[in-house]
């Protein structure tokens, strides 16, 4: 899977992200193209730009006993809908518009089957020119008790250890999951000094469709990374959660809900809310559907920040311009439309 990009718009959104949630994760692969054809990377770059991406490209052995996967591949794993703290190879942010295809991996990939829906997953996942303390590596299992799923998992990564479970359950007309990890912080790490403190990410939730046309969920994450305090959500920006593990939310507790409604068979109309529960402070994501021929889809929706905008300190520098005073105040509103084919 090759992907050409060209892309039209504002030349300072070719330099930095839009949201803080644009975080810029590690990127595990063991070389890679050049992301950007035109301009070029020191060029200047106006409204236009060329990118590249090779996403996929690996070879599949199957045999009686196990499936090996070798190359460039989608490793993911988790079971929330929104926050997924064991899925930190190549997570989505909440604010994700294009959610399609995972990124893909370098990695050797085994998979062995211990039954209808049991199995053992491991791997090793290849960072830059193979420097361990840029890799990762995983074992994993799924298995199946009392009528619930159980997935616990080891996770490598970047010199940190990460242990973690995924539980879920039906019960009644409803499911509900549970998704945990705890990160040793540089526990893997070749220094002296010992691992840094750890920390925990946890989401919990469960869906429910009340009528054939509608579907909801909640769910409720905390993050032991974050922060209670707005006033230090800039001090996370270099901690190893946010640098190595893929964390991009900056406070502790948050609560999700979500809807999707049937307005006709080809009408659709949904909506999820990221709420901050300590700031307080919101990210609302409304979408609307409509499939008007076979195989093509129009929709639109956005992102909308509610809460305390930063504030502009002057008289605190040198230690920064500007204080947070809410996770998503601080976000700029996005809308957008989207017309897909498939084929």
């Amino acid at each position: 899977s090759y992907d050409l990009i060209p892309r039209v718009q504002d030349p300072a959104l070719f330099e930095a992200p839009l949201n803080f949630a644009g975080a810029d994760f590690p990127t595990y692969r063991l070389t890679d193209l050049d992301s950007r054809l035109y301009p070029a990377e020191k060029g200047r770059t106006g409204s236009f730009g060329l990118f590249q991406n090779l996403d996929r490209a690996y070879f599949t052995l199957t045999t009686p006993l196990a499936d090996l996967y070798l190359g460039r591949q989608a490793i993911a794993w988790g079971s929330a809908r929104a926050v997924n703290p064991t899925d930190v190879l190549s997570p989505f942010t909440f604010d994700e518009l294009d959610t399609e295809d995972r990124r893909g991996v370098d990695a050797l990939r085994i998979r062995i089957p211990l039954g209808q829906m049991e199995e053992i997953d491991a791997g090793y996942v290849f960072g830059r020119d193979f420097h361990f303390d840029e890799s990762a590596f995983f074992l994993r299992g799924r298995f199946r008790a009392r009528r619930t799923d159980v997935s616990p998992m080891l996770l490598g990564f970047r010199e940190n250890l990460m242990i973690g479970a995924d539980l879920t359950r039906a019960f009644g007309g409803a499911s509900g999951w549970l998704e945990a990890a705890y990160v040793f912080v540089d526990a893997l790490g070749g220094g002296g000094e010992g691992p840094d403190e750890g920390y925990l990410r946890a989401t919990a939730g469960a869906d429910y469709a009340p009528a054939g046309e509608w579907y909801t969920f909640l769910e409720y994450h905390f993050s032991q990374a974050g922060a209670g305090d707005p006033g230090q959500y800039t001090d996370l920006f270099q901690a190893p959660a946010f640098t190595d593990g893929a964390v991009y939310l900056l406070g502790r507790h948050y609560l999700i809900p979500g809807f999707s409604y049937q307005i006709t068979p080809l009408l659709l109309l949904g909506g999820q809310v990221l709420a901050n529960l300590e700031d307080p402070s919101l990210l609302a994501a409304p979408t609307l559907e409509y499939n008007f021929a076979e195989n093509v889809y129009l929709s639109g929706g956005g992102f909308i920040g509610l809460g305390k905008a930063p504030r502009l300190q002057y008289d605190e520098l040198p230690a920064g311009p500007i204080r947070l005073r809410s996770e998503f105040g601080s976000y700029t509103d996005l809308y957008y439309a989207s017309f897909r084919i498939y084929f």
